[in-house]
């Protein structure tokens, strides 16, 4: 099935080899796990030089593919055939790939957090001779690898002392100290704020005049197009067609889209008439410290309301107290010397422990689905009826036969979570699955208030999609929800109303019919409340 929409060499200056100068050949490639066929005959050719796009639904099997040419998925276990530079390559390991110029930055970052920069980077690959590290020869190589990514860092740090902007970059610094010719990266801005994610693209551009050849898997079709010489789309395991941006046809996100869901995306949100009743929960005066520098106020004298049927947004740059908001209104899970009144129904209540907030009808889904969010060596069945054992238990404790495969079997169909049974394990789910994975748990817990934090992080814009459905369900079903997120169209596309964060100040309130990214961002800016605006107003319709 594989295309080139346009067979156009290069794009110009510092655009990329001519067609015929072919660095990698992926032929017929099939991959398979128990009762998953991953892959099935994928084509993937990448020019000397480029930036190759590889973009595909979440479980599209992009990532897989990747695994296999970078030996994670050792020849032997699949089918097919890889050239590198037209001279067949079988890898036995990560080793032999890196051996042969190809480096792979997965996803989830693989730091050390306790290992300064420098062992980090040469972890591994020790600089050493006669057996003994040469200290001064890792961190002078350090440095030198830390400048060429635009770091200033002190070597000797940890990735616990930088953020994870950088340790993004740390992690490409990492890859230089090694030969690299075909450099892939897999979701490299995935969890990256608008400047960090520039920076990096930049470098990727940088690499591509010093004649590196980079594959970058992504799901922000804005940046695959800003950056990219061609794009392959993957759809169910095949591949679709390989688009050139610089050829005759003018390539467009919704001729992407198209091409990953198998259908024009007329819409990138579904329809949404809200039908908003009583107040459901009330945050007033809601005052958080640092947890460790408890001198520091990360949420300040905030208020905001949700009513019944209503989706509430929260907008702010990284930072601004968002999430440190809603987790401590969650039970106090984050914060110290916390004060303030929470009000469900119109009656204040206490809220101590995340038990008791659970308790109230309150729940929260994190950002951070992997770490804090599910039990990843755990079933779908067993994540899923975790947020409300007493519903599948008997009246002493004991979970009933069968109850938690009737429950998460009614999810995984309602959700649409892609896998052959719920006794599939979480890990091994995409991370659009793994998050409707997370939205079963805690609407199986039948809350009236779910926070959702950054509910479409790192998922393509069908399960996007499938996820703003499932979110106007729950508000037509009457319960409130709050939204957090970094991704400002994305909240005026699904809120009826959205607060603006800055500082850990409510520094505004926009009505959905009055949203607009410009005006959300001057509030998100704002240094401090301006007169005559205070805290957000209570409940506007």
């Amino acid at each position: 099935m594989a295309t080139d929409a346009t067979a156009q060499d290069g794009r110009g200056a510092g655009g990329g080899a001519p067609a015929g100068d072919l660095i990698l050949q992926m032929r017929s490639i099939s991959k398979e796990f128990p009762g998953v066929k991953a892959l099935s005959d994928v084509t993937l050719e990448v020019r000397r030089g480029e930036v190759h796009a590889i973009c595909g639904e979440n479980g599209a099997g992009k990532s897989t593919l990747m695994k296999v040419l970078s030996g994670v998925y050792p020849h032997g276990t699949y089918t097919g055939d890889i050239l590198l530079g037209g001279e067949e390559v079988r890898f036995k390991g990560i080793r032999d790939s890196e051996e042969a110029g190809i480096v792979i930055i997965h996803q989830e970052l693989a730091l050390v957090p306790r290992l300064s920069l420098a062992e980090n980077m040469f972890l591994g690959n020790e600089q050493a001779s006669g057996g003994v590290v040469d200290w001064n020869k890792t961190r002078s190589q350090a440095a030198k690898l830390l400048r060429r990514v635009g770091l200033h860092d002190n070597p000797d740090v940890t990735p616990l002392d930088i953020g994870v902007g950088k340790q993004q970059l740390v992690e490409i610094a990492k890859a230089l100290s090694k030969k690299v010719d075909l450099l892939i990266l897999d979701e490299p801005t995935a969890a990256l704020n608008d400047e960090d994610s520039a920076h990096l693209l930049g470098l990727i551009a940088e690499f591509r005049d010093q004649g590196i050849t980079s594959i970058i898997i992504s799901h922000k079709l804005n940046e695959i197009a800003a950056i990219a010489d061609r794009v392959t789309v993957i759809r169910d395991g095949q591949t679709i067609e390989t688009l050139d941006f610089h050829g005759a046809e003018t390539i467009t996100e919704d001729r992407i889209i198209k091409g990953m869901v198998g259908r024009p995306l007329d819409n990138r949100f579904p329809d949404h008439e809200p039908q908003i009743g009583a107040e459901a929960l009330r945050v007033e005066d809601w005052t958080v410290y640092h947890p460790i520098d408890t001198e520091r106020m990360v949420v300040d004298h905030a208020h905001l309301t949700v009513h019944q049927g209503e989706i509430v947004g929260l907008a702010g740059l990284m930072g601004a107290g968002r999430t440190e908001l809603a987790m401590s209104v969650f039970g106090r899970s984050y914060g110290a010397n916390i004060s303030g009144r929470i009000y469900k129904n119109g009656q204040e209540i206490s809220i101590r422990t995340v038990r008791d907030a659970i308790k109230h009808g309150i729940a929260y889904t994190t950002e951070d689905r992997k770490a804090l969010g599910l039990n990843l060596i755990q079933t779908i069945r067993e994540n899923i009826s975790a947020s409300a054992l007493g519903k599948v238990s008997n009246w002493w404790g004991v979970v009933r036969g069968g109850a938690e495969d009737v429950v998460a079997e009614k999810y995984r169909k309602e959700f649409r979570i892609k896998a052959p049974t719920v006794e599939s394990v979480v890990g091994k789910l995409s991370g659009g699955n793994q998050q409707k994975v997370v939205l079963s748990k805690w609407v199986n817990a039948d809350p009236d208030v779910l926070i959702l934090d950054e509910p479409t992080r790192g998922i393509d814009v069908g399960a996007k999609y499938e996820i703003y459905g499932i979110i106007n369900a729950l508000a037509a079903a009457g319960k409130a929800v709050i939204v957090i997120s970094s991704e400002l169209p994305e909240l005026i596309g699904v809120c009826d109303r959205i607060y603006a964060v800055s500082q850990g100040r409510i520094t505004g309130e926009v009505a959905r019919a009055d949203a607009t990214q410009e005006e959300l961002m001057r509030y998100m800016t704002m240094e401090k409340t301006p007169a005559g605006a205070g805290q957000a107003q209570e409940g506007t319709n």
